[in-house]
């Protein structure tokens, strides 16, 4: 048998890299100067007796690192490899029954060091396992800490995680593993996706190894987004009590059942993709298609095309595909969308050409001068809600905010799942901290680059429909602002 010295140095680097990295440094630091032997001194041997030699070497000095191992967790020392091969020295300068052999040690010692640092790391996993089923310290630390902890470090209240948990384990969506409780297997998703946390860094937080937290994360992933059909529901057909009550959208707006946008998330795409997924910004993202209602709440979402596609070429897709499922809209009924749509029925966009987003309005000539003027302002106002419920969005999961290196398919189900955790917050703590943060506040959106329409999809007698809707709903809401002056 003989050793391959590149393997054997690639097995050490593999193990040490689900570590903190320490002990591959020191490794590579590590200088050891081989004793040339002398040519008079050197013996004979054939190929069978020499292999037989370092087999019988590499097995001694493993089971002696073993032990060695085992004793330094006892004492509750740091283990590393540079440790390891230091008592390798010691066993060598002890050792007579390899004193007649002219060969260099590094190898077996790179191997035995492996060996102990492999039996180390399992000994530990399991008496992690056993003496901490519930989860690592850092669990404890939030859950039993105060309230703010648990909102910062897992992005929601401590009974709304809990109730989470008890969701995905009776509905048998994720599984108690032998060593990480399901709720250690959602904290870790959740300092993911809400800190933008490498895979590292939650190793050292969760003492788990970075195949554990993949595995953990993607279960989790899976589960969330598998709740998309419960928490994206089609939107109540009612007036909605935001314009109910508010003499600025009511009665113009009673028909209105929710508002929709696109959101650019910024995408890690093969560079042979990069030029489809860069946006008129320059930016490489993917564009998203989201729904909401007036209470914040996601009602469609459909992530994963590339950012250099037009808004209203997404929509057109979507309304094309049945797969999609994009929520029937009942008759009269309509959402808000902005000038990169097209004006049409069941979808009610601005008057083109007309000044339109909110910080238009300021200054000296906030007033409108006529009826497009008053209508694209009050549109643009009720319309504003989307911005609001991407502005939580973002904030409560900061790895939208930057393109995380995981595969696309991760990258977009990521945008789903964190949708459905949205959802999910929104309906069990009405007075979450973020949402309360936002309440009544208007969330400045700049212009897009160009806002027209990429194509026309609306047939002329569409066209026709949706214009005498807007003109009607401009007509009136003009006609009550001169003659009531309420508010405008």
């Amino acid at each position: 048998m003989s050793v391959d010295p590149s393997a054997t140095m690639n097995y050490v680097e593999d193990e040490a890299s689900s570590g903190s990295g320490d002990d591959v440094n020191m490794l590579d630091g590590h200088k050891r100067q081989s004793a040339t032997p002398s040519s008079s001194g050197r013996r004979k041997r054939s190929r069978k007796a020499t292999g037989d030699a370092i087999v019988d070497a590499m097995l001694e000095i493993a089971a002696a690192s073993k032990m060695r191992a085992s004793a330094i967790m006892k004492n509750e020392d740091r283990f590393s490899i540079s440790k390891c091969i230091k008592v390798l020295d010691e066993m060598q300068d002890k050792s007579t029954g390899m004193d007649d052999l002219d060969l260099e040690l590094d190898e077996m010692e790179l191997v035995a060091a492996a060996a102990g640092y492999y039996y180390y790391n399992c000994i530990t996993r399991q008496t992690r396992c056993s003496s901490s089923p519930s989860g690592s310290g850092f669990m404890n630390e939030v859950l039993e800490g105060p309230d703010d902890l648990c909102r910062e470090m897992f992005r929601m209240d401590k009974h709304v995680f809990h109730k989470l948990c008890n969701t995905l384990r009776h509905r048998g969506m994720l599984r108690d593993t032998a060593g990480v409780m399901i709720e250690e297997q959602l904290a870790i998703f959740l300092n993911i996706v809400g800190h933008n946390e490498r895979n590292r860094v939650i190793q050292e937080r969760f003492q788990h190894s970075g195949e554990t937290i993949s595995r953990h994360f993607n279960n989790v992933l899976k589960a969330i987004k598998s709740l998309s059909r419960e928490f994206l529901q089609p939107p109540n057909i009612s007036t909605a009590s935001e314009i109910l009550n508010s003499n600025r959208f009511y009665p113009y707006f009673k028909d209105c059942v929710g508002v929709i946008d696109g959101m650019h998330i910024p995408a890690h795409v093969p560079a042979k993709d990069q030029s489809r997924f860069r946006n008129r910004k320059g930016v490489l993202s993917q564009n998203v298609l989201a729904a909401c209602t007036f209470d914040l709440q996601f009602i469609f979402v459909y992530p994963g095309w590339e950012g250099s596609a037009a808004d209203s070429r997404v929509l057109r897709a979507v309304l094309d595909d049945p797969d999609q499922n994009f929520p029937h809209i009942p008759e009269g009924k309509y959402y808000l969308v902005d000038a990169g749509y097209s004006n049409m029925e069941g979808f009610l966009s601005p008057y083109p050409g007309v000044r339109y987003h909110l910080h238009e309005y300021r200054g000296a000539n906030q007033l409108p001068r006529n009826a497009k003027e008053l209508f694209n302002h009050r549109h643009s106002s009720l319309r504003n809600v989307i911005q609001r419920s991407f502005d939580v969005l973002k904030a409560r999961f900061p790895i939208l905010k930057l393109a995380p290196q995981y595969a696309f398919h991760i990258q977009r189900d990521i945008v789903i799942a964190a949708c459905v955790l949205h959802n999910y917050i929104r309906r069990e703590e009405r007075h979450d901290w973020l949402f309360s943060s936002r309440e009544g506040v208007t969330v400045d959106e700049l212009p897009d680059f160009d806002e027209q329409p990429e194509l026309q999809f609306a047939s002329s007698i569409e066209e026709q429909i949706a214009s005498s809707l807007r003109e009607s709903i401009a007509a009136v809401m003009w006609n009550d602002f001169l003659n009531k002056w309420d508010q405008w």
